[in-house]
Formats: C-alpha cells, structure tokens, sequence
C-alpha cells in the first residue's frame, strides 16, 4: 500500500501546521504555545483523552479503534513526536521563518509535530484499528530528557502502553525513503567538564608557576589515547574536548584552565570504559603536572537501541509505504544521541529516519523540514498503527 489517498488530501493542512509551528520555535519545556496548538487539535480531531502538563508541558492523546483488542496481543501503541526548537537564529530565508530572535526550528521538530497531528486526525476519522493508539508530543529533546520527564510522570502506566515508536527527519537522505537498524542506533551522551587549577605567574618565569594551559593540553592529547588505544577498535567511542577556557593576557600564566567536552559511545561496557579511563587520566596529568585536577562526568542520554521485532515491523510498514526497495535496514549507527532511547528502555519499540533531501544538516541555521516528506511520514504512522492493531 502506498501513501495513504486521505492524508495526501489534506497534506496542504499539515504544512500548514509545519509553518505555523516553524514561525513561533521555543525552547526546551518552555512549549507553552505549542502544546497548547497540538491540544487544540486533537480536541477539534475528536481524540477520547487529551492531557496536558505530562512532563510538565507534554500533551498525549488517546484514540480508540472502532473496537477493542482481543486476546493477550499488543493492545496500545503510542507514536512519539518531539516539538521544542534551538538556540539558533535562522537563515532560511522562508517566507514562514522563524518570527523569534535567536531561536529556529533547526532539527526538524516542526515536521515531527506536524506529521503526528495528521496522522491523528486521521486515526480518529477512521479509527481502522482495534485497541488503542496514543499520541504524545515530547517537550525538551534538545538536551532537556523530556522523553524522562514524561516516563516519569506514568507515561507507560496511565496510557498501557504495550510498544511505541519514534521518527525523524534525516538531511541527505531521498524524499520518500526510509532507514533504520536493529539495536544500537544511536549513542549515549555523557557531558565531561574538567577544572585544572595551577599556580599563575609572569609568562617570564613560567618555572615560578604550575601552568594549567600546558597540563590542560597535555589532557586534550592525552584523552585522545582512550578512543585509539584503549577501545576496541571494533567498537564505537568519540571523545570530543570542545571548550578550553584559560587566561585573559599574553604574558601572564593563569591560575585556573576549564576544559569542556562530550563523549559517545554504543555499548554499556565502552560507556563504563570510558570513563573510567577519562578520571585515571586526569589523575595522571595532576600528578605529573603539579595541578589540581577535578573532573565532573555526567552521563546523559542512554544508548538509543531498536528491538529487533518491532525493527522489523517498521522496515515492514516503512517499505509498504514508501517500496521495499526504499527503506534501508542495517544502516550504521549514528554517534548523535537521542532521548526516545529512554523510552525504549521502558517498551519495545523503534526508531525510523525518514528522508528529508538534501537539506541543510541538523542544527545548521539554513536547515528546513520538507514538507514534501509529510505524506510519507504521515501515512508510515497510520499504516503503522494499523497493522499492529488489525481491526
């Protein structure tokens, strides 16, 4: 089956939505205006259960089938869109451009959110399906774990989700095609900020001083060892130093260097290496430098890993929708991390890229959704929902 005939009928409403999104991008939890947009809509759609505030600004909708599901099968399935936008001033140009100073929907958020609400005025048009699919618009995946904040807020439990789903734009990739893997799709993300503090002196008699410029670098070389040394070379790991923060003259040794980075990784074990190896380090060059060296590791986003039944089913849907011959299975993972990997610890499910053309990458301020990718992503929804849910 190919794009659904209903939804290309109203494609011209969802891209509307897409641009009335696009013009008012916020940040973060702060989705006050567009949650309040998606509510709205799915009350005028006719969904049984609209809640707001889930995750704090988080909105969730319940459609029911046109009866219930028999037996001990899959009776809910939720689909997942994510709404905030970034810090970034726009340089698309378009007419329906970002009307605030400094913020842009730069990763495509606006056509995720879009999509979703097609898909669910659809569902309630037709309510093809037996059980009950749920709805839910994420705030704050650009960095805020949303996704948790919303699992923690009884997601899972209120709605009996049995498995959910996710989806995303992908630059480069053809419009109308798909990717996904099985597993390890996308890396977790740990954020290392490390204070090295020396003694300052007169960049003359750096031998009067403990030079935290000199250990810091020694660092940055140092840390490099763990990805080219100390990983399986087999195995996926970036550690990226992106901040290096020392001094305000040419000839004083400052007392005080900050060194900010991010580290990526595929697997529990690597993620556990990795660190380890990161403070042993830092221990390392504090000992030979003289510095004092306190290293603060946070880990963030978890490894986003696919289970490999509900990979299939996507591959499945994905190819009826858009042809077998259009859905890749078995790309590479990305080393770009993701918060729908929290709820996939929480119920099976997968994570699909649908192609955006060739577009400005994520986050780069020219970066636009296509809107001609709606009516695949849209009609991947609903054929999605259905087939898991067969009336």
């Amino acid at each position: 089956m190919p794009i659904v005939n209903r939804i290309s009928e109203f494609q011209p409403e969802i891209t509307a939505w897409r641009r009335e999104l696009h013009a008012h991008p916020e940040l973060m939890y702060e989705v006050h205006r567009t949650a309040e947009f998606v509510a709205a809509k799915l009350r005028e759609f006719g969904c049984d259960d609209v809640a707001t505030g889930i995750g704090r600004t988080g909105v969730v909708g319940r459609i029911k089938g046109r009866k219930p599901a028999q037996g001990d099968g899959i009776k809910v399935v939720a689909l997942r869109a994510d709404m905030d936008a970034l810090p970034i001033e726009e340089e698309t140009g378009a007419p329906y451009r970002s009307t605030v100073p400094g913020r842009m929907h730069a990763c495509g958020h606006d056509g995720h959110t879009a999509m979703l609400l097609g898909a669910a005025r659809y569902l309630t048009e037709t309510r093809n399906f037996a059980g009950e699919a749920v709805v839910v618009f994420q705030p704050a995946e650009e960095g805020g774990a949303g996704a948790a904040a919303m699992l923690d807020d009884g997601l899972v439990e209120k709605y009996g989700i049995d498995e959910i789903y996710g989806m995303h734009n992908s630059p480069g990739m053809a419009v109308g095609t798909f990717a996904l893997r099985a597993g390890p799709a996308m890396a977790s993300t740990d954020h290392v900020d490390i204070e090295i503090e020396g003694a300052g002196g007169h960049a003359a008699a750096p031998h009067k001083a403990i030079d935290p410029v000199l250990a810091g670098s020694q660092l940055i070389v140092a840390l490099q060892s763990i990805v080219s040394r100390a990983a399986d070379p087999l195995e996926a790991a970036v550690i990226s130093i992106c901040q290096f923060k020392a001094g305000d003259a040419r000839n004083v040794i400052p007392q005080t260097a900050t060194l900010i980075g991010t580290v990526r990784t595929l697997t529990p074990q690597m993620r556990d290496m990795v660190e380890k190896r990161v403070r042993e380090i830092a221990a390392g060059i504090a000992t030979q430098s003289g510095a004092k060296i306190a290293v603060d590791y946070r880990r963030g986003y978890p490894v986003l890993a696919n289970h490999a039944g509900q990979t299939d089913i996507a591959a499945q849907v994905a190819g009826e929708v858009a042809g077998q011959g259009r859905v890749s299975l078995g790309i590479p993972p990305l080393m770009a991390a993701e918060d729908f990997a929290y709820m996939l610890q929480a119920r099976p499910g997968a994570f699909i890229f649908l192609g955006n053309g060739d577009s400005a990458g994520w986050h780069h301020p020219a970066f636009d959704f296509n809107d001609d990718a709606i009516v695949f992503g849209t009609s991947y929804w609903v054929r999605l929902v259905e087939t898991r849910l067969p009336a």
